[in-house]
């Protein structure tokens, strides 16, 4: 039964911003206010608030997780597990998936205005980090009027706030789903993200993040950045099946052959080309910058004393961690890790890894045991 003031609240729906009033104090030091955190909502909440799930997203995610993109004109990016028959259904449950703050699909971040200047914040919005992110997405949930989760799911950069809920705010989170995620970015992690950075920074357009008046943008820097980003998310057997050293045909030679230039000669690079300037279109330079770097930052046993089990002792939430053989960016190891720590602290956890051709990005992909596994998990068994 839903609440019966629902129907009418404008809180709820698609394509909805909220202005919070903050101030959020961040983890630098600083302090944002207000705060904007563009979302939407699925389904409803039942009498007693019990139904709700936050869907987290990843790093160039946002809060269309089923619902069709304003920019792209795609289903949303989750649309396999979240809707009507899917694990998270809105039958069942009140979806909540908001734009981290940092982004640029509505919720503060260097793209948005400063309200005190009516300029874009640029570089001067204040670095975050992933539990700045939680901070934010908990204002809105106080906003909404839910005081806790049925469970908090996220796969990647989302895994990484799912997993960062329960050790802020236990008392709020009977669950969490955390799907080809990790508990610390490796040396690895940092460094590609730093080869990103580094190629919007050369950019000339880039212009110390100083872009938006002119739209002059850096999408040499940023398509270049993708495409590293990229490979990442693929793995070496799922990129030989699909591309192998297959040459790229063209109008005048369809059957491919060997330019002995630097033009797209292989079909890779023609796809990597492609991810590089289709992410152009719909992504911030700025927030790139932001949220790998908060990416980077990112450690839960940093900052409870070097332990990773003792940011879970005051938790009583049921987990699932799962993982994908081929994913070589957030590994195995990595959630089997998560576990340990989980295990040492006394909590219920639940652990699979997957098989997979499509290396990371299988979380996003066609994949009926993940759904198979979120669905009994969420429904109260054992995954």
């Amino acid at each position: 039964m839903a609440s019966a003031s629902f129907p009418d609240d404008t809180r709820f729906g698609l394509r909805r911003l909220a202005r919070l009033p903050g101030p959020l104090r961040l983890d630098s030091g600083a302090a944002l206010g207000p705060v904007d955190i563009a979302y939407e909502t699925y389904g409803r909440m039942n009498a007693d608030r019990s139904n709700v799930i936050l869907i987290c997203h990843a790093l160039t995610g946002d809060q269309y997780v089923a619902s069709d993109h304003p920019v792209t004109g795609k289903p949303g990016w989750w649309w396999r597990l979240v809707g009507e028959g899917k694990p998270v259904d809105p039958a069942r449950h009140f979806i909540v998936c908001a734009n981290v703050i940092g982004s640029c699909m509505g919720s503060s971040g260097p793209a948005s205005l400063d309200p005190a200047t009516g300029d874009a914040h640029a570089m001067r919005f204040p670095v975050i980090t992933i539990a700045d992110m939680v901070r934010a997405q908990a204002m809105l949930l106080d906003h909404l009027g839910v005081d806790r989760l049925h469970a908090v799911i996220g796969g990647s950069m989302g895994g990484m706030q799912a997993l960062i809920w329960p050790t802020l705010y236990p008392e709020r989170v009977e669950s969490c789903v955390v799907i080809a995620s990790t508990a610390r970015h490796s040396a690895q992690n940092i460094a590609f993200h730093e080869v990103g950075r580094q190629a919007i920074m050369a950019d000339p357009n880039w212009r110390g993040g100083d872009y938006y008046a002119d739209g002059a943008i850096p999408s040499a820097g940023l398509a270049v950045a993708r495409m590293a980003a990229h490979i990442t998310y693929l793995s070496e057997a799922g990129l030989t099946e699909k591309f192998g050293r297959r040459l790229q045909g063209r109008p005048e030679n369809p059957n491919g052959s060997k330019t002995f230039g630097f033009d797209a000669d292989f079909q890779v690079e023609s796809y990597l080309r492609h991810q590089g300037l289709s992410f152009v279109e719909r992504f911030d330079a700025n927030s790139y910058l932001y949220i790998t770097r908060a990416m980077d930052y990112y450690d839960i046993a940093e900052d409870h004393g070097g332990s990773l089990a003792k940011a879970f002792t005051a938790s009583r939430a049921r987990f699932c961690l799962v993982s994908f053989d081929t994913d070589w960016l957030y590994p195995t190891a990595e959630s089997r890790l998560i576990v340990h720590a989980l295990n040492a602290g006394g909590a219920q956890a639940s652990f699979v890894e997957l098989s997979s051709p499509f290396g990371h990005d299988a979380f996003l992909l066609e994949c009926p045991e993940l759904n198979r596994v979120v669905d009994g998990f969420l429904k109260g068994g054992r995954a």
